[in-house]
C-alpha cells in the first residue's frame, strides 16, 4: 500500500510540474483589461444598458477568422453572424454567443445586394418599453449596399426579422446618390422617435461632395414601428466624414459621431476655416481615422448640427480604421472601440502567419461627459482599461463563458454538440446555452472575486467529461485545491474545499492541468460556510459510488480494472465528492 501511494503521488507530481510548464500562454496580460475577450476577434462595437446588465454587440471577425483556415487577411466578406457580450463589473465579460444574421434573413429575396442577404457589419443596437412588453431592435449593414434590420423581446433574442427584405436599400427614396449606405447609428430621442445615421465612404460626386464635406452622412426619423423609415433623409455636413456612424442622446441633445477620412487637409484648408468662421468654432480640423463628434438641437436642421471635435483618438493597436460607441452604464460614460491587440500578441508569438491581419477586437476605456454642455472630452486609449466597478460573486452561479481573460478554451454549444463532430458556436444564435471546452493547460480567470469574510467551503462545478482541476489565485501560482472531475453527462458535482483559503477578494483561475478530449465546463458556484449545514463525510454515509476511467467511461466492474481511476461518492446529504484512486488502493 505504501508503494503504491507513494508511486502514485509521484506520477501525480511529476504530472503537475510538467503541465505548469505547458500551461497555455497569456496573450493579454493579466493585468489589461483590455480587450473584453482573449479569444474572440470582434469589432465595430454597439451597446445597450438593460437591467443592471451591459450588452455589447460587434462585427464577427471570428468567423472570417475561422473560414480563412486562421491564414489569411480578413476581407470582411465571411462575416455573417454578430458576436454578443455582457458584462455588470466592467472587467469579467460573458460571451452569449453569436447571432446567426445569414439564417434569420434567409428568406430576404436573391438579388443581392439590391434588397437580399450578404454579409452583417457594423451593428447598432437600442431599446425601448412598451404596453406589450420591452422591444430591442438590431440594425446592421449589408456591405456598403444597405441596412437591415432585426427584432426581439430581449436582448438575446431569439432576434427575427420583420421585414422581408433590407430596411434601407439603393431604391429607398433619399439613400442615392451615395458612396455607401452602410454604418447604421441608432437612437430613440427622449420623445421616443427613432433616427438612423447612416452613409460614408467617398465623397458624393453628384452633389459636390468634397473631401472635407463629402455629403455622404445622412439622418433618417423612423416611423414608430422602428422597422421603416419615415420620410426622406437629412444630409449633414460632417467635416471630413467617412464612417462608423453611431447617435446619442446627451442632456437632450443629439449626438453624432463618426470616423474622420483621409483627405489632403491642406487641400480642404479653405473649406475648414470658412466652416469655423460660420459656425463661430476655434477647433483644429480632425487627423485621418479619429472618432469625430457633432452635436445639434434639432435633427431635422441641416444647418443646426455643430462639429464638436475629436473625443476618439486612433487607437492605434496595429488596427487600420477606427469605429466606436458611446455609451452610459451605470452613471459613468465609455469610449467602446476596437483595436488588433490580440492579433498581434498571437503574430507576435508565432500563433499566426505574418499575413493573417485585419482582425480586430473590442476595447473600452472611461469617457469623461458633460451632459450639461454634451461636451465629450478626448479618450485616453491603452491595454490596460477600465476599472471593475464591482466584485464578482461566487455564491451566484456563474456561467464558464463569463471571464476576464483565458487560455486555450473554445466555445461550445450544448444543443449541437454531437459525437467526434467538432462544433464551432460562432456560428449559432445568441444563447445562454453555451459551454466552454477545455482542454490540457487552459485556463479561466476571473477577476476580484469576494468570497467575504466567513468563506466558502465547497465548490460546485457542472461540467462533462473528464478532468484534473486547480483552483489557483494566481496563473502561475500554488493549487489552492485541487479537484478530480469525471461524468459522461453534463452534471453538477460538488466539492469540499477549505474555506480558511478562500475568504476576502481573489483572482480566481479554474485550469485544467489535464483533460480528456471533449471535457466541457459549463457553470460553477461556490457555497458560503454554513449555508447548506455540516459537509463532512462520514463513515457509512456514501449512499451511491460510481468509477470512472481516465476518459470519462463510466466502469461497470471497477475491481478488474488496472491502473487509475476517478471515483465519484454522493453523500446522504446529495452532495457529491470525487477523488483519484489505484486499483486496490486509494491514490
Amino acid at each position: 500500500m505504501f508503494k503504491r501511494l507513494f508511486l502514485s503521488a509521484t506520477i501525480m507530481a511529476t504530472c503537475i510540474h510538467l503541465n505548469a510548464q505547458t500551461l497555455a500562454s497569456d496573450y493579454k496580460g493579466i493585468s489589461n483589461n483590455n480587450p473584453i475577450s482573449a479569444n474572440v476577434f470582434c469589432a465595430d462595437p454597439t451597446a445597450l444598458e438593460y437591467n443592471g446588465r451591459l450588452y455589447v454587440y460587434g462585427s464577427n471577425d471570428h468567423q472570417e477568422f475561422i473560414v480563412n483556415e486562421k491564414s489569411s487577411e480578413n476581407t470582411y466578406s465571411q462575416i455573417k453572424s454578430i458576436v454578443v457580450f455582457s458584462t455588470d463589473d466592467m472587467v469579467n465579460w460573458t460571451f452569449h454567443g453569436t447571432i446567426d444574421t445569414k439564417k434569420i434573413c434567409a428568406s430576404w429575396p436573391s438579388g443581392w445586394p439590391i434588397k437580399g442577404y450578404g454579409v452583417s457589419w457594423a451593428p447598432s443596437v437600442t431599446w425601448r418599453s412598451t404596453v406589450d412588453g420591452d422591444e430591442f431592435f438590431l440594425y446592421f449593414c449589408n456591405n456598403v449596399h444597405g441596412i437591415g434590420v432585426l427584432k426581439a423581446s430581449s436582448p438575446l433574442g431569439p432576434w427575427k426579422s420583420p421585414n422581408k427584405e433590407l430596411m434601407i436599400h439603393s431604391q429607398t427614396p433619399g439613400a442615392k446618390p451615395s458612396s455607401a449606405i452602410f454604418d447604421p447609428g441608432v437612437v430613440i430621442d427622449d420623445n421616443g422617435v427613432g433616427w438612423l445615421a447612416i452613409g460614408g465612404l467617398d465623397p458624393v460626386a453628384e452633389l459636390g461632395g468634397t473631401g472635407f464635406d463629402p455629403k455622404n452622412a445622412r439622418v433618417y426619423k423612423l416611423k414608430s414601428n422602428m422597422t421603416e423609415v419615415d420620410g426622406l433623409p437629412i444630409t449633414i455636413q460632417a467635416p471630413y466624414h467617412f464612417e462608423a456612424n453611431e447617435l446619442n442622446i446627451i442632456g437632450g441633445k443629439y449626438v453624432y459621431t463618426y470616423c474622420s477620412n483621409w483627405a489632403d487637409r491642406n487641400q480642404t484648408a479653405a473649406e475648414w476655416n470658412a466652416y469655423k468662421t460660420e459656425h463661430g468654432i476655434s477647433l483644429s480640423r480632425p487627423d485621418a481615422c479619429n472618432m469625430c463628434y457633432m452635436v445639434s438641437d434639432d435633427p431635422t436642421n441641416p444647418n443646426s448640427w455643430v462639429y464638436k471635435g475629436v473625443y476618439g483618438p486612433h487607437p492605434g493597436m496595429g488596427t487600420i480604421n477606427n469605429h466606436s460607441h458611446l455609451q452610459k452604464f451605470q452613471g459613468q460614460y465609455y469610449h467602446i472601440y476596437h483595436g488588433e491587440p490580440l492579433r498581434q500578441s498571437w503574430q507576435n508569438a508565432g500563433i499566426i502567419g505574418s499575413s493573417c491581419n485585419k482582425y480586430r477586437s473590442i476595447c473600452v476605456n472611461k469617457a469623461t461627459v458633460n451632459e450639461s454642455t454634451a461636451t465629450v472630452s478626448t479618450v485616453t486609449t491603452n491595454l490596460e482599461g477600465v476599472t471593475q466597478i464591482k466584485n464578482l460573486n461566487p455564491y451566484e452561479l456563474q456561467q464558464a463563458e463569463t471571464m476576464a481573460s483565458c487560455g486555450g478554451v473554445d466555445y461550445e454549444d450544448i444543443t449541437n454538440i454531437k459525437k467526434n463532430t467538432k462544433i464551432n458556436t460562432l456560428g449559432n444564435d445568441a444563447s445562454e446555452n453555451m459551454q466552454v471546452k477545455m482542454k490540457e493547460g487552459s485556463w479561466i480567470n476571473v477577476r476580484k472575486v469576494d468570497f467575504g469574510t466567513t468563506g466558502a467551503d465547497r465548490f460546485t462545478l457542472r461540467a462533462k467529461g473528464t478532468a484534473t482541476i486547480e483552483l489557483r489565485f494566481s496563473r502561475a501560482g500554488r493549487p489552492v485545491t485541487t479537484l478530480e472531475f469525471a461524468s459522461t453527462e453534463m452534471e453538477d458535482l460538488t466539492f469540499e474545499v477549505d474555506a480558511s483559503r478562500f475568504k476576502g477578494v481573489k483572482n480566481n483561475f479554474l485550469i485544467a492541468v489535464t483533460a480528456a478530449d471533449n471535457f466541457y465546463v459549463d457553470a460553477w458556484q461556490f457555497t458560503k460556510v454554513g449555508a447548506a449545514g455540516i459537509h463532512e463525510i462520514e463513515n457509512g454515509n456514501t449512499v451511491k459510488r460510481e468509477s470512472f476511467d481516465l476518459s470519462g467511461r463510466r466502469l461497470s466492474n471497477p475491481n478488474s480494472y488496472h491502473g487509475i481511476i476517478i471515483e465519484q461518492t454522493t453523500d446522504k446529504n446529495g452532495v457529491k465528492h470525487s477523488r483519484k484512486v489505484v486499483a486496490g488502493g486509494d491514490y
